[in-house]
C-alpha cells in the first residue's frame, strides 16, 4: 500500500482475484480471464497490472486448490482461504484516491464490484472516504480553474467538464451514503 494507505496497481489484481472468488470457486484459469476481462475494461492493457501472479495468492494461503484429479494448474479449482476473506476485506477497506488515473479508476470499480462484501458500517466508512477524495479533486479542479480562467485556448471548457462529472459522482455518493446509511439504522 502507499503510505495514505490506498491500494498499488498489484494490490488492485489482488483485490479483484480475492473478490471474484469470493462469489464462489473457479479454475486457475477462469479466474485468471475473469480477473484480466475486468481489469483490462477499465485501466486498459497495463504492465504495472500484469506483475501479480494468482499463483502467488496460492503460495500466500490466501487461496486454496480443491482436491481434484486434475493436477495442471489452468484446470485447478481455486477457493478463497480464511486467510484470504481477511486480505479482501483488508483491501477493501483500505483508502481511495481521486480517480485521476487509469489504475486508480480501476481500484474504485473493483471497490463498488464488492462493497456489498462488506458490513453495512464499513461501507459507509468506503463511501465516505470517496466523497472526501472526490471533494478533494472538487477543489484541486476549481482551483486551477481560477488559476487559468482568463488564458486562451479550450482549458477553461475541459475543466468546466471534468468539474462537472466530479459533482455529478459527488451528488451520486451522496445520494449513495444517505441510502446506506437509512439502511444502517436500527429499527
Amino acid at each position: 500500500m502507499y503510505k495514505d494507505n490506498s491500494l498499488l496497481p498489484r494490490e488492485a489484481v489482488r483485490l479483484a482475484a480475492l473478490g471474484i472468488l469470493a462469489g464462489g470457486s473457479m479454475t486457475y484459469a477462469a479466474l485468471a480471464a475473469a480477473v484480466r476481462n475486468f481489469t483490462s475494461r477499465i485501466a486498459g492493457p497495463s504492465l504495472d497490472l500484469m506483475g501479480t501472479s494468482i499463483e502467488l495468492l496460492r503460495f500466500e494461503g490466501l487461496v486454496e486448490t480443491e482436491e481434484t484429479e486434475k493436477e495442471e494448474i489452468p484446470e485447478a479449482v481455486l477457493t478463497l482461504t480464511n486467510d484470504g476473506r481477511t486480505e479482501l476485506i483488508s483491501l477493501l477497506r483500505a483508502a481511495v484516491r481521486p480517480p485521476v488515473n487509469d489504475v486508480a479508476k480501476l481500484i474504485l470499480a473493483l471497490k463498488f464490484r464488492f462493497l456489498h462484501l462488506l458490513d453495512v458500517s464499513d461501507q459507509c466508512d468506503q463511501i465516505e472516504m470517496m466523497i472526501e477524495a472526490c471533494e478533494g479533486e472538487l477543489a484541486r479542479l476549481v482551483d486551477l480553474r481560477g488559476h487559468h480562467s482568463e488564458d486562451p485556448g479550450l482549458l477553461v471548457e475541459w475543466l468546466d467538464h471534468d468539474i462537472g462529472q466530479v459533482e455529478d459522482r459527488l451528488e451520486w455518493l451522496r445520494g449513495l451514503r444517505t441510502s446506506l446509511r437509512s439502511v444502517q439504522k436500527p429499527g
